[in-house]
């Protein structure tokens, strides 16, 4: 004899969705500890001229081996480097100083979370400066436009740019905090079980 019973529904504890997850940003040492150990040092080590960048991202202090991009008013190579693997870099952006568009919005930044990019310094303005705010990514600038750029002019990638009374030269090294920003030739710190490969 087969006896009915009512189905009942199954309860599961529903599978918890995995994040995207993303290598946090190296800590960063104090500039004005990296200023007092190696500004006498006979490797380079330059300040970009104070009160023209402003910050931006969520993480104050960041810094990596630098990339470079060179574009006016026109944004799409700071998409296509972005969307490529950070390895902790920091990606040094020449907008020629242009304050009438914006060459950095919320959607090229998370792009640049994604792949793992320690920060960004543009020689020009963001917009979404509200959304940049809350994420974890070092993000420093001139300023804020609401406009965005234009998409008619690829830019170049890989170059030696000069703002700030600073070159900034493709592999060298870029630091970033509440107080500045200065480039060296060289790494001035260790990172978590590196050995620092300047000896100064």
């Amino acid at each position: 004899t087969q006896h009915s019973s009512t189905s009942q529904p199954i309860t599961t504890n529903p599978t918890p969705q995995t994040p995207h997850t993303t290598m946090p940003p190296a800590r960063c040492p104090s500039l004005a500890d990296l200023c007092d150990e190696h500004i006498s040092s006979p490797q380079r080590l330059s300040v970009v001229e104070p009160g023209i960048f402003f910050d931006f991202g969520k993480v104050k202090s960041f810094h990596g081996r630098i990339e470079t991009v060179r574009c006016f008013e026109s944004n799409p190579i700071v998409r296509t480097v972005l969307s490529s693997p950070g390895e902790n870099r920091v990606l040094i952006i020449d907008g020629g100083a242009s304050k009438r568009v914006a060459i950095l919005g919320d959607q090229i930044t998370q792009l640049a979370i994604n792949n793992n990019w320690s920060g960004i310094i543009v020689n020009g303005c963001v917009r979404d400066s509200a959304l940049i705010g809350g994420m974890e990514i070092g993000v420093k600038a001139l300023g804020t436009h609401p406009v965005k750029s234009v998409k008619t002019y690829q830019g170049e990638r890989g170059v030696i740019v000069n703002f700030g009374g600073v070159e900034f030269v493709p592999g060298w090294w870029v630091y970033a905090d509440e107080d500045g920003i200065i480039v060296s030739e060289k790494q001035l710190h260790k990172d978590d079980g590196e050995e620092s490969t300047s000896k100064l």
